[in-house]
């Protein structure tokens, strides 16, 4: 039974209103897409039906305190909304125009190369000398060959101790058996050798 009213009720604000300007329309929006004059459509639609209502009692005029409170309340809303997507908007605008500006400094700017492209973008200028030169992973096999290299050297040089410790061990040996066959005047002359060595 709702229905049935509800259409005829519709029916009456196009006859009176048209079909593309009625203010029942904007009950239909959704509540995103309302602005200032739907909310003023949608109060004089309940305020003519309130009219219409033929109790005058105080609950009715409390009611119709409330439905105007309510009213003022979603236009300051919509208000707010509306204001906040205009802002929106332009800091949009603003940063799209800051972007563009920026591109075209850093595309005009003599030595700028792009090494990247996409929403991640660097821009290296080729003549400071502290620009970056390597990528993160040919750092990481630099270092990785230059510890293998010391660990290298390090074990060279132990073969190396040990072979002058070796090789002088045998030298002294030879020495000494040179000296017990010789006399004691080379004796002298091999040891200051020796210690040479």
């Amino acid at each position: 039974s709702i229905e049935p009213k509800s259409r005829k009720r519709e029916e009456e604000l196009v006859m009176e209103f048209g079909e593309e300007s009625s203010p029942a329309r904007a009950f239909e929006k959704d509540a995103f897409e309302l602005t200032v004059e739907d909310v003023y459509d949608i109060s004089y639609v309940i305020g003519r039906d309130l009219l219409k209502i033929s109790s005058t009692g105080e609950e009715v005029s409390d009611l119709q305190f409330r439905i105007v409170r309510v009213l003022e309340m979603f236009e300051t809303l919509v208000n707010k909304y509306n204001l906040s997507l205009e802002e929106l908007k332009m800091e949009r605008d603003n940063l799209k125009s800051e972007l563009d500006r920026i591109i075209k400094e850093g595309s005009s700017r003599p030595g700028a190369v792009s090494l990247t492209s996409g929403p991640n973008q660097l821009v290296v200028d080729l003549t400071d000398p502290n620009r970056p030169r390597f990528t993160m992973q040919e750092l990481k096999e630099v270092l990785q060959e230059r510890n293998q290299l010391k660990a290298q050297l390090m074990v060279a040089q132990e073969e190396l101790q040990l072979y002058k410790s070796s090789h002088k061990d045998q030298v002294d040996g030879f020495y000494n058996a040179q000296l017990v066959q010789r006399s004691p005047k080379c004796v002298k002359k091999i040891s200051s050798t020796v210690v040479a060595y």
